[in-house]
């Protein structure tokens, strides 16, 4: 009988490594350098991402900045009777006959007696020069307040009125005295005026709540361009979402991921919401187009057709979302309740629909916050137009003609005077607050209905 080595050395035992286990040999060399390698470039990318987000910022924030301020020219204003209120009986509704070049006139005198009564003079200033230093909205101010108060006619009031566009340029870096003598619409002597004003204190930029409460203004009024019709719009459009896409899509993935019987037809449903989630949003506008407006006969440019045509794109991301939450939930959780007597339907609503309640809330603020930033599918139902009245109060003014800041930021990059492609990028920043919001309520309700088990 032989007897054979219960076992062999270490040395003798092919593909067995030798050597001490604390020296690296090349194939472990090369191992520890690709990781180190992967390590750098996540680290390259990170640093090139938030190397970009910066530049975004910095280049929204510097450049829609200046929409948060305005320049208003400080002058006593004499309200003549005779031009004003002609029939001298204070009446709002005669005083309301009045032409807006009434007043305008009005203002062009007291523009002329600050000038004199500060004694300005500056050579090659002209009349149009004058004329033109304060913005065409100016006069609609004066008229509001004396319609508003009738009793001020006769009187010396001290108003701020707006300045030109290109005057309020001027004071944020935008306008030039070069820029100027190249622009048929101000000249370096207007330039030189409104100077001197400023430093008389008749002239003040401060900052500009008219931004966020005023309508949109014509392409020769920027300094009066607001977003308050687009804000309210995009309120609007955003309730009309929350109503509709959000019980309807939180009820429909319930259904298929709790109750439905999985066979071919829910495969195909299933496949078909996939497919909707990755559909461009401008065929959901073309959607929107046929069924709301041509065929419904629901009005143009409305919240309400706004708010369904981005309730239908929604619709998509909210069932994918809450059934990934609802799969995420053990199955376990199930299985305990069942077996201590609940129905199927308390299994679901008192123990599944709780565990996963952060995750169907983070994916629907998500979802919503998609749908407010989304443009194509608003300017395929006439959203694009010019609107210069607010809407309505709830719920009739669904159906009033409304912009959103998204579409508005659109009309701003479109028209020549590059005071609105300041507009657009204060704009930008108000969406971006409303995003940062939505995005920090997400966090908020994540961690207010996060349960573990």
């Amino acid at each position: 009988m032989t007897d054979l080595p219960l076992s062999q050395p270490a040395a003798a035992m092919p593909g067995r490594r030798t050597g001490s286990l604390l020296a690296q040999d090349d194939r472990t060399r090369r191992r520890n350098a690709a990781e180190s390698r992967f390590r750098l470039y996540g680290v390259i990318a990170i640093a090139i991402s938030m190397i970009a987000l910066v530049v975004l910022l910095a280049t929204i924030l510097t450049g829609g900045a200046g929409a948060f301020r305005q320049t208003y020219l400080n002058i006593p204003v004499t309200l003549d009777a005779e031009v004003l209120d002609p029939n001298g009986n204070r009446d709002p509704a005669e005083m309301a006959k009045v032409l807006t070049l009434a007043y305008g006139r009005v203002l062009d005198a007291a523009v002329d007696g600050t000038i004199a009564r500060h004694g300005i003079q500056i050579e090659g200033l002209s009349e149009a020069d004058i004329d033109g230093l304060i913005s065409r909205e100016a006069s609609a101010q004066v008229r509001d307040r004396v319609l508003a108060n009738p009793e001020l006619v006769g009187q010396t009031v001290e108003f701020d009125v707006l300045v030109g566009g290109r005057i309020d340029g001027y004071f944020k870096g935008r306008v030039t005295m070069d820029s100027a003598e190249r622009d048929s619409n101000t000249s370096p002597q207007q330039l030189m005026l409104a100077q001197e004003l400023a430093d008389r204190g008749e002239m003040v930029t401060r900052f500009n709540w008219n931004f966020l409460t005023n309508a949109d203004a014509s392409d020769q009024r920027p300094e009066a361009a607001g977003v308050g019709v687009a804000i309210l719009g995009s309120l609007y459009m955003m309730l009309v979402v929350l109503v509709l896409a959000v019980p309807i899509g939180v009820s429909a993935s319930i259904y298929l991921e709790e109750f439905a019987p999985k066979n071919r037809l829910t495969d195909i449903i299933e496949v078909n919401i996939s497919n909707l989630a990755a559909v461009p949003s401008i065929v959901f506008g073309i959607l929107g187009l046929a069924a709301f407006i041509n065929f419904a006969g629901l009005p143009q440019s409305a919240p309400i057709v706004g708010g369904l045509v981005l309730t239908l794109m929604t619709l998509p991301t909210i069932i994918i979302s809450t059934r990934a939450a609802l799969k995420a939930v053990p199955p376990s959780i199930r299985d305990a309740a069942l077996g201590v007597g609940a129905s199927k339907m308390q299994s679901v609503f008192h123990h599944v629909l709780p565990l996963a309640m952060p995750g169907i809330l983070t994916g629907t603020i998500i979802g919503l916050a998609q749908a407010l930033g989304e443009t194509a599918p608003l300017l395929l139902i006439g959203m694009v137009a010019f609107v210069r009245n607010f809407p309505d109060g709830l719920p009739g003014g669904l159906m009033d003609p409304a912009s959103a800041l998204p579409v508005q930021v659109f009309n701003w990059t479109q028209r020549s005077d590059p005071a609105f492609i300041e507009r657009a990028s204060g704009a930008i920043i108000v969406l971006l607050i409303f995003l940062l919001c939505m995005n920090l309520l997400a966090i908020w309700l994540r961690r207010r209905f996060e349960r573990r088990w």
